[in-house]
């Protein structure tokens, strides 16, 4: 993660608890009213108030910014078919996968054709075909 998300990503859950503490005392001011209410009155046993508008969309942005930055921080996506993933590393190498930070990613495995492309057992047969037609043309 860059420095500009962990700051954005920090600032929303500093907003976020900043939310619901404000939730948790407007509950709890609420309660102590409601009690205090009670002792003079019977008639008002549950007095129920909703979340002022404010605290509500103080949450809402707060979120917001927490997913903001973590979306910020993210990596770069990786192409879906293999074929595709294989030409990019052909093409760039490590440098494509490479993060912010400037370390390689821990899921690049090189290209993944590499076992196809090298084939210990496999014998070449043009390449004996013409060797021997060489070996026949110098005899």
């Amino acid at each position: 993660m860059t420095w500009i998300s962990k700051a954005t990503t920090t600032f929303g859950l500093l907003l976020l608890a900043h939310a619901c503490y404000s939730a948790h005392e407007h509950s709890a001011l609420q309660a102590h009213r409601a009690a205090s209410l009670a002792s003079l009155t019977a008639s008002q046993a549950g007095v129920a108030t909703s979340l002022p508008i404010d605290i509500a969309i103080e949450t809402v942005v707060a979120t917001f910014i927490v997913v903001l930055g973590l979306v910020l921080g993210t990596a770069q996506l990786r192409p879906i078919r293999w074929r595709v993933w294989a030409g990019q590393i052909e093409r760039e190498g490590e440098e494509a996968f490479k993060d912010a930070d400037g370390e390689i990613a821990r899921d690049y495995i090189g290209n993944p054709f590499k076992l196809l492309e090298s084939r210990p057992g496999f014998v070449d047969i043009r390449k004996q075909r013409q060797e021997f037609a060489d070996w026949v043309k110098s005899q």
